[in-house]
């Protein structure tokens, strides 16, 4: 009986032993999946002419919400355009800024408008950070996506001033960018070699 006792504690130990390491090895394909995500991630400049899925807009937009900010006082805000008449003028705005008559948006329908409270010291760093969590968002669910800039002329410029009214939003906001979001168009593209001098040891 006693020999009994001792095979099934070691059974069971063994048992344990093994599901602990299961655990650790869907942990460790997780935290793989999260990197191969952030390593894989292209800015796209060509979208299929379709509108993605609301459900997953809203994953890309709860997404950029649960990015870090200073003191977690969640200084940004998201403009969520879909409204092809707005996206319009929105780019008609942007490309005004550049000095051009072409769309910056790349043909993009969807643009998620990032803007932050100049308020906060860390306005600019935590509407950054936005930023990257939509992207990223954005390519692991499937969609490609590509950071545009000039948002801070444009919501600078009366008529942008005059959209955040009609939006009603007040306050001291100010455009950290504009994440253009759609199907990607053709093959991603090839990431340039990192650079070597990219990481410096301080041992």
């Amino acid at each position: 009986m006693k020999n009994l006792k001792t095979i099934l504690a070691a059974a069971l130990t063994l048992v344990f032993l093994t599901a602990c390491s299961d655990c650790k090895t869907t942990d460790t394909m997780k935290e793989n999946n999260t990197l191969e995500t952030l390593k894989t991630r292209r800015a796209i400049r060509q979208y299929q002419d379709r509108m993605p899925e609301k459900a997953l807009l809203d994953q890309v937009l709860e997404a950029g919400t649960y990015a870090p900010t200073g003191r977690g006082k969640q200084a940004p805000i998201i403009m969520a355009v879909t409204n092809k008449e707005v996206r319009d003028r929105l780019s008609q705005l942007n490309a005004q800024v550049m000095g051009t008559d072409k769309d910056p948006f790349y043909g993009a329908p969807v643009v998620l408008v990032v803007l932050a409270n100049r308020d906060m010291p860390t306005y600019l760093y935590d509407g950054s950070l936005v930023m990257g969590n939509l992207m990223n968002a954005a390519h692991a669910l499937g969609l490609g996506s590509c950071w545009i800039h000039r948002a801070k002329e444009v919501f600078d410029m009366p008529e942008g001033l005059q959209m955040l009214k009609d939006w009603g939003i007040e306050g001291n906001y100010e455009g950290i960018g504009n994440c253009i979001i759609g199907y990607t168009e053709g093959e991603l593209p090839e990431a340039a070699p990192r650079k070597a001098d990219y990481i410096y040891w301080v041992d």
